[in-house]
């Protein structure tokens, strides 16, 4: 644990804002850019090969750079061969496939790239961070592996000043598309028809994130306003209460940041929830962040444990379960246990700016081969460009025969020295 350099798995010429793992074809999927501000930075979606070098390493190559115009996408889904993409107040959708390689060709490897200006939230009217830069040569891709296709658009936010979408998912059975933006609304559609289900006001003021659980039964959705709602189709449940866990939190010292439903893998009906808490308002000594841990059908907390003082910028939950993923506004990264909520690895600024994103390696067959002698990978995006993989390798185990192997031998020599301590014992 502490401060160490991971390198970047990629480097893109523009600030990198959602990742997404497809777990058909193991292709990693980056997404960002500089909006519609002239800074000469691009707006892309990008497709990277991914290879599992040794039993630990692993290495990329780009294989399709598809260019998003003036709009950069912010967050994104994937399901099933689409794209969901969040582009300011819309969401795009878009159909991607495998293609055959060109003859002779060569896929281009993603490199470092020259720094510049762009915003975190591109198309608005305020300036971020510094984020770096290609020139257009960088994003083109003379030997495309992945064909995208258009398939449809749905106006996810309709805030009159600046409408922003904030997240979208895939219900956990692909059947639904949910979105949330500045205006506060929870929009779902049913897919992949795109027919309107339910359009209705979740919170006062932005919808920071939401989750659906297993089978479509809740839908859980964090807001700016405090709260943290649990949905069955558009009439809500409960409000969570996470402050009541602990004496000395009072409420709306804390606001609610992520939300992930996750299953357990030696209990089949078995659901959990999980959510990051961050503190309102930032000290020069700022308070530590919260993760709780809730019954996912109860809604009851059974934990909550702290979780480092960096803000935590988002968060992410492996395919079993077992690994939650945190990134912060300072670029560090970590994962923790999802049963005991203990860390489990961390690296201190790993980024040189915000982690905007994060995704673990999928459950699927392609997934598990590109898995390699490891427990867990989980790739994070920033907006200094960087795309990095962390790693949990297998814990060293003996086999089952060589530990029945060393108790017979120790039955034996436990014997012996019976029989020369008291000869007449056997």
């Amino acid at each position: 644990m502490g401060k160490r350099k991971v390198p970047d798995l990629y480097k893109a010429p523009f600030p990198l804002f959602s990742i997404k793992v497809d777990p058909k074809l193991g292709l990693v999927i980056v997404a960002g850019g500089g909006g519609a501000s002239k800074t000469g930075i691009k707006n892309a979606v990008q497709f990277l090969d991914l290879q599992l070098v040794g039993d630990h390493q692993y290495s990329t190559s780009l294989v399709h750079s598809h260019d998003t115009d003036t709009r950069a996408t912010m967050n994104m889904a994937v399901g099933d061969g689409v794209i969901a993409a969040g582009q300011d107040g819309t969401c795009h959708l878009m159909k991607f496939k495998d293609c055959k390689k060109k003859e002779g060709g060569k896929a281009e490897h993603g490199t470092a790239t020259s720094q510049g200006d762009a915003r975190h939230r591109a198309g608005r009217g305020k300036k971020d961070a510094a984020l770096a830069a290609g020139d257009a040569a960088g994003m083109k891709d003379e030997t495309a592996q992945v064909s995208v296709t258009e398939m449809a658009e749905v106006q996810s936010d309709l805030n009159p000043k600046d409408p922003f979408q904030k997240v979208v998912r895939f219900s956990p059975d692909l059947s639904l598309l949910m979105t949330g933006g500045t205006d506060g609304h929870i929009r779902v559609w049913e897919f992949p028809s795109l027919k309107k289900k339910f359009d209705f006001k979740a919170h006062e003021g932005e919808i920071e994130d939401l989750d659906m659980s297993p089978g479509n039964k809740h839908l859980v959705t964090v807001g700016k306003d405090f709260s943290c709602n649990v949905w069955s189709g558009n009439q809500m449940v409960t409000a969570l209460k996470w402050h009541e866990t602990t004496s000395h939190v009072m409420e709306k010292t804390y606001q609610y940041r992520a939300c992930r439903f996750g299953k357990l893998e030696d209990q089949e009906d078995a659901v959990r929830l999980y959510t990051v808490q961050i503190p309102h308002k930032r000290d020069r000594r700022p308070p530590p962040c919260y993760l709780t841990k809730w019954d996912g059908k109860s809604f009851l907390p059974m934990m909550t444990a702290p979780c480092g003082s960096e803000s935590i910028s988002c968060m992410a939950l492996s395919d079993s379960g077992t690994f939650l993923g945190l990134g912060t506004v300072t670029g560090s990264v970590a994962i923790y246990i999802a049963f005991s909520l203990q860390k489990l690895y961390y690296v201190l600024e790993s980024h040189g700016l915000v982690v905007t994103d994060l995704a673990f390696l999928p459950n699927s067959v392609k997934g598990r081969s590109l898995k390699g002698n490891n427990e867990a990978a989980m790739f994070s995006v920033a907006v200094d460009n960087g795309c990095q993989v962390h790693v949990i390798p297998n814990r060293r185990s003996f086999p089952v025969w060589l530990v029945i192997l060393m108790c017979g031998l120790m039955v034996v020599v436990v014997v012996l020295l019976l029989q020369l301590v008291f000869p007449g014992f056997f």
